[in-house]
């Protein structure tokens, strides 16, 4: 039995953290060497999202079970953390919770899923250690060493930790954005000031033992690929990133090796056990700088197997955008880009033995394009495949936590897979994708403030329309909006 007495004095946490007129401070101390720091942040949001296009139902669609249904829901997520640091080691913690409201379900709040107080997790736990020298390793050419050890996000400041967020960016991604931990060791090999060796291995389980909540949350899966699988699809790889800046970061490139395996578990739709599976990718990111221009190129291949016979698995991703880094208005750093994605799919998707020639994400299962379709007809939950994607898009920085981005462009399948229409007589044209976002502050703390001058308020708007193609049966418009408040002390 879980220690669900533990709820009373962590949630009572939270609510002094989330409260808008709460007079907790951030604390700061340091003697002798030893800075410790404490705080927490409240996020509230609201996402709306009507007529999804997909098949409802279908074991490879994340669509509702009605179609067109109309989702609507309110998310809130208190977090408190604690920060120690002595020379050059430091160990963070933080706890989170999410709990949801519902406007248009009815009935009892124990029969919606977040229900109040929900779940309390670790979300992180982990020492770090910056700026390490060993003599034996600078005979090596290894100038410095960083390393971090413990449940960690992949995610930082909406981008992955390493750039790369096509392929590695997200842990638990089930549950959407309430975490983006995963229990992970990795260490940088500093050769210089544009040289580095990233060395990293993680685990990412479908069930989260360290939690105390409520009995709508107990097993619940965090990181199924389907709705209707069970929670005990556990996930676990490693890999290598060499990045440099070579030509006075004219021409950053990194070049990459990763291997995962995703265990075998249970689709309960289907009724079948799916087996395990094992990738390796290899593969390299580059934008070369001239002037105002810039060549953003990434491509991976993947080679694996299904762990049940002879069945291949591995497919493979490229990425190519031209960008203009405009001097009008330059204050505001716009940039204007055109681009096109493709992620290979596979024709036999649903068969049982056959060989599987969709691209995998690896660890890059979050909205990424889209944070509409990652419920649609891909292969799963946020498991972006079978997309070839062309697109134009203005992005402007005004500032801390001021910012847009305005993106439009036609989506087609990269594998006429039927999986858009229950006769398969659909074409490969899935539909017209525009998506916008405005970041704005409404409260920044000064540089350097402590205790309650810390106190932050800032908020954005995502809008996102897609008009359906004939790859779907459905040719509703679809949208999807959200609003977000975020406060910080």
């Amino acid at each position: 039995m879980r220690p669900t007495f533990l709820i009373v004095p962590a949630l009572a946490a939270f609510c002094v953290a989330g409260a808008e007129t709460t007079t907790n401070a951030l604390t700061t101390s340091e003697t002798k060497g030893l800075r410790t720091a404490a705080g927490a942040d409240f996020r509230l949001r609201q996402e709306i999202m009507n007529n999804l296009p997909g098949l409802p139902g279908e074991p490879t669609a994340m669509t509702p079970t009605t179609r067109a249904k109309y989702r609507n829901q309110i998310r809130m997520r208190p977090r408190i953390w604690l920060d120690v640091a002595d020379g050059p080691f430091r160990v963070y913690t933080r706890l989170t919770d999410e709990f949801r409201h519902f406007p248009v379900l009815e009935g009892s709040r124990h029969t919606h899923p977040y229900y109040f107080p929900d779940e309390v997790i670790l979300d992180n736990l982990y020492l770090e250690g910056k700026g390490l020298e060993f003599e034996t390793l600078k005979s090596l050419g290894i100038e410095s060493v960083d390393f971090r050890v413990g449940r960690q996000d992949l995610l930082e400041r909406g981008h992955s930790i390493y750039g790369l967020d096509r392929i590695i960016a997200e842990g638990t991604p089930l549950d959407g954005s309430r975490s983006f931990y995963s229990d992970m060791v990795r260490s940088t090999l500093h050769f210089d000031d544009t040289r580095e060796l990233d060395v990293f291995a993680l685990y990412d389980s479908g069930r989260n033992d360290i939690a105390w909540g409520t009995s709508g949350s107990r097993d619940r899966s965090l990181n199924c690929i389907n709705m209707s699988d069970s929670p005990d699809l556990d996930e676990w790889g490693g890999g290598l990133l060499y990045t440099q800046r070579a030509f006075d970061g004219g021409l950053p490139f990194k070049l990459y090796t990763m291997f995962k395996r995703n265990e075998d578990h249970v689709t309960e739709s289907i009724g079948r056990k799916v087996p395990a599976k094992e990738v390796t990718l290899v593969g390299f990111w580059a934008e070369p700088r001239v002037g105002d221009w810039s060549l953003e190129l990434e491509n991976g291949k993947q080679f694996g197997r299904f762990l049940d016979g002879n069945r291949q698995a591995g497919g493979w991703m490229s990425h190519t955008e031209l960008k203009w880094h405009s001097t009008f208005l330059k204050e505001y750093k716009p940039v204007v880009s055109t681009a096109f994605t493709y992620y290979s799919g596979d024709r036999h998707n649903t068969g049982e033995n056959d060989n599987d020639t969709a691209w995998d994400p690896m660890w890059a299962r979050y909205t990424l394009d889209s944070e509409m379709l990652v419920y649609g007809t891909l292969y799963g939950n946020c498991w972006w495949s079978n997309v070839a994607y062309g697109k134009v898009k203005l992005t402007m920085d005004f500032g801390a936590h001021h910012g847009m981005y305005f993106y439009t462009g036609p989506m087609f399948a990269a594998a006429q897979d039927n999986a858009g229409t229950p006769d398969g007589s659909g074409s490969m044209y899935k539909g017209f994708l525009t998506a916008a976002r405005y970041d704005f502050p409404i409260m920044l703390a000064p540089k350097g403030a402590q205790g309650l001058d810390r106190f932050e308020i800032f908020a954005h708007l995502v809008f996102e329309m897609f008009q359906p193609g004939d790859y779907y049966e459905s040719s509703r418009p679809s949208y999807f909006v959200r609003w977000q408040f975020d406060f910080k002390f």
